[in-house]
């Protein structure tokens, strides 16, 4: 531990009338009880103690990102918060608004400041508010377009070069889509999934037009923008020319279908790649996406909050566990073992990182795509906000709404929904 965090625990710990310097934390981690990302986590956990005999960290599955920031808000409400948590970083204006969370500015002490300034500045951006951090990046990510280079031989496409912008992208796709005798479709020559986070893989397409979902300040939204329409025009147009599945497309399957080989060309999160690395039996090719008005993706993923109501010395301990978890060789290691992007730029300079860039090259393409990399959709009331969106993709995608009606009527409830932050 920093000597300036132990002598602040120690004294806090005396003034009130405690004995022994020792404390415990509760850590809200968002995954269900067991599996490796449990096992990874206790182990770091482990290692951290055997450094920090005076703190116990007590790691707490909270089940997905919506189910803990649900838990974590009741159990702030009810006075008896976690210490600390992983949230999903498009959060951080919720907890604002509930006073749940306490900024990192006022934690470290001013001589040591440099250290908030220190990660990826794209993953700052869900990070920041009105001049405070408030959240620290962990496992954070970008949307990575994933293709199967035995399909793009198989189609007559050069293996080692993905399409650039949407335009290839739908052109290999119509090459990459096969159908049995009958006319039914046993590889898709494209995936973009549709459920659990619509408006994130949106965003990506949003972002290659030139377009933005919502202000810097999280006060308003843009979904009626005509960049942002034509960017669901271009998704809905997939499916009718037959290159994409039509409907919402599940999410939790579409790794699974490109393992399968029944997708040539997927988009997910870069935090699937060591898993796609591990499943695929076939070589796999990891790009930036596909160019448009310019380039980009939204940043994705969790950082670390610290809660308001925890006790002070509860907090530092805490804080202490933070920066031991983001260190770079331990944000580093993390990277390597989950594929989510390590968080610093020292972690990628760090001797197990660069080995591993060396034997697996595509580790590195999501942290190059940090350049033009925004900012993913949050708002206040962003779980409502973003809801709103997602109802419209959907009704775009199923048909039921065109996508001018879909994004307006999105666009009207998000704006009613945030007129109490009107200024």
């Amino acid at each position: 531990m920093p000597h300036f965090l132990r002598a602040a625990l120690v004294g806090l710990l005396f003034a009130s009338g405690a004995v022994r310097a020792d404390v415990e934390i509760s850590f809200y981690y968002p995954i269900a009880v067991g599996g490796p990302v449990a096992r990874t986590i206790s182990r770091m956990v482990e290692a951290f103690e055997r450094e920090h005999p005076d703190i116990k960290v007590r790691p707490i599955y909270t089940g997905t990102y919506k189910d803990s920031i649900a838990k974590a808000l009741t159990a702030h409400r009810s006075g008896t918060p976690p210490d600390l948590a992983v949230l999903f970083a498009v959060d951080m204006y919720t907890l604002i608004d509930a006073d749940a969370i306490v900024p990192f500015d006022d934690l470290v002490p001013r001589r040591d400041r440099a250290w908030l300034d220190s990660f990826y500045p794209a993953f700052m951006a869900n990070s920041r508010a009105a001049g405070k951090t408030w959240g620290i990046p962990f496992q954070r990510s970008t949307i990575l377009l994933y293709w199967n280079k035995a399909a793009f031989r198989e189609a007559g496409l050069d293996p080692d070069k993905p399409p650039r912008d949407w335009a290839q992208m739908v052109d290999f796709a119509r090459r990459l889509t096969k159908r049995d005798a009958s006319g039914k479709v046993t590889r898709w020559g494209l995936q973009i999934p549709s459920s659990g986070f619509p408006y994130w893989l949106f965003q990506g397409l949003v972002t290659a037009n030139g377009g933005s979902l919502m202000n810097a300040s999280g006060t308003r939204t843009n979904f009626d923008d005509p960049k942002v329409v034509e960017a669901l025009k271009y998704w809905v147009g997939l499916s009718r020319q037959g290159v994409h599945p039509p409907g919402v497309v599940e999410w939790g399957s579409t790794p699974t279908q490109f393992v399968d080989g029944k997708a040539a060309m997927i988009w997910t999160t870069s935090g699937n790649l060591s898993n796609l690395r591990r499943q695929a039996s076939f070589e796999m090719g990891v790009a930036m996406l596909p160019a448009h008005v310019g380039r980009g993706s939204p940043t994705g993923g969790g950082n670390f909050y610290i809660f308001r109501k925890s006790p002070p010395v509860q907090r530092l301990a805490a804080l202490t566990f933070v920066r031991w978890m983001v260190a770079p060789q331990r944000t580093a290691q993390w990277s390597i073992d989950s594929g989510y992007i390590a968080v610093s730029p020292q972690a990628w300079q760090t001797p197990a990182m660069q080995s591993h860039l060396a034997s697996f090259p595509q580790a590195a393409v999501a942290r190059d795509q940090l350049r033009d990399a925004v900012a993913e959709l949050s708002t206040h009331e962003n779980q409502r906000v973003t809801r709103a969106l997602n109802n419209g993709l959907a009704a775009a995608l199923n048909g039921t709404k065109t996508p001018e009606q879909a994004m307006r009527d999105a666009q009207a409830e998000a704006m009613l929904i945030l007129l109490p932050y009107q200024r």
